[in-house]
């Protein structure tokens, strides 16, 4: 099935590449319109006791498309990221934000870490991003 870009999320595996059977049967029990929410996503993988990204790929390959991102980068209607710059960022969040980069990227399990560590929500760790310039990359997920 192709997503209106003409995207097809399958194609990142290759050809041999097949969905989990119980991962698939949770996604579709829980989704309609083709599409997973990113905490939901976290919540099949919690409860089947399975990596995130196994759950992002068994996405991908029965084309689902993942919404709704914790961090607010994708998957939101109509601008698709909702994460905004935070007006001020604390040395000590920023200093944390700084230590964790990779290749002058934040990891996406290193926001969320940093979210815990500091008793934030994880949009605000994306926002302090935001705001000092950092991108975060590889998605637990895999969307990124």
């Amino acid at each position: 099935m192709d997503l209106q870009n003409g995207k097809r999320f399958v194609e990142k595996h290759g050809p041999d590449a097949k969905p989990d059977r119980l991962i698939k049967n949770e996604i579709l029990k829980r989704t309609n319109k083709n599409e997973i929410p990113c905490a939901v996503a976290f919540e099949i993988a919690k409860e089947l006791q399975v990596s995130a990204d196994a759950v992002g790929m068994t996405v991908d390959l029965i084309n689902y498309r993942l919404v709704k991102c914790q961090l607010g980068l994708f998957g939101y209607q109509p601008k698709k990221r909702i994460v905004k710059p935070q007006h001020t960022v604390t040395e000590d969040l920023k200093n944390a934000i700084s230590d964790a980069l990779v290749q002058g990227r934040l990891p996406c399990k290193s926001a969320w870490d940093i979210a815990l560590r500091f008793k934030m929500h994880k949009m605000k760790v994306s926002g302090a991003c935001e705001a000092m310039g950092v991108k975060i990359k590889h998605c637990q997920l895999g969307a990124f």
